[in-house]
């Protein structure tokens, strides 16, 4: 494992994933729910920018690795999910929403893995449709972990239109990886 910049990011947004969980089970009397709110925001931006930066990094740096581009989306679903489950513990999201993005980014992880042993990797790489999806979920969960009513919009309602926008473009993208892979699996399945 490559010791460097952006893996200790990588490994970073690991270590904050139980901090931020946590913050929504201390006791009312050391935080307060706004306070929770906030603190619960601050991390998962803070994630999310680790999450940015140590890919600039990477390659602003000539530190790309096998271990970071495996652990880089890894950490990056493990946020998004600790995210989701404890906005539906809160009532902040519905779980069927949490459940359509959290399987999908099971089902295209596996299906990246299969693809990448068949040696068809770029077919299922990153496409601007999956970046839109990931920028519309992570505005979204960070407007749902506020929660609070802001000067100018309510984050509850903003982020759930958000969230339900994220949804849709996590089916669509899951529906253009797999139309992708489709031809490399036909092909493999021939002898």
């Amino acid at each position: 494992m490559p010791l460097n910049i952006p893996n200790l990011l990588t490994w970073l947004r690991i270590v904050l994933i139980p901090l931020f969980v946590a913050v929504f089970y201390l006791p009312h009397s050391w935080i307060s729910g706004h306070e929770a709110n906030l603190v619960a925001t601050a991390i998962f931006a803070i994630a999310a920018l680790t999450d940015w930066l140590d890919g600039y990094l990477a390659r602003s740096l000539n530190q790309t690795s096998a271990f970071g581009a495996f652990l880089d989306p890894v950490a990056d679903k493990l946020m998004v999910a600790a995210a989701l489950i404890v906005l539906v513990k809160l009532g902040r999201v519905d779980a069927m929403v949490s459940l359509v993005i959290i399987g999908r980014e099971i089902a295209i992880s596996a299906l990246r893995e299969w693809m990448a042993k068949i040696g068809a990797s770029k077919s299922v790489a990153v496409s601007f449709l999956g970046k839109v999806k990931t920028t519309a979920q992570m505005a979204a969960i960070l407007l749902l972990l506020y929660h609070e009513k802001m000067p100018l919009i309510d984050a509850q309602t903003v982020g759930t239109g958000l969230i339900y926008i994220a949804a849709i473009l996590t089916l669509w993208s899951m529906a253009y990886y797999l139309r992708m892979a489709l031809p490399h699996a036909l092909k493999s399945g021939q002898p």
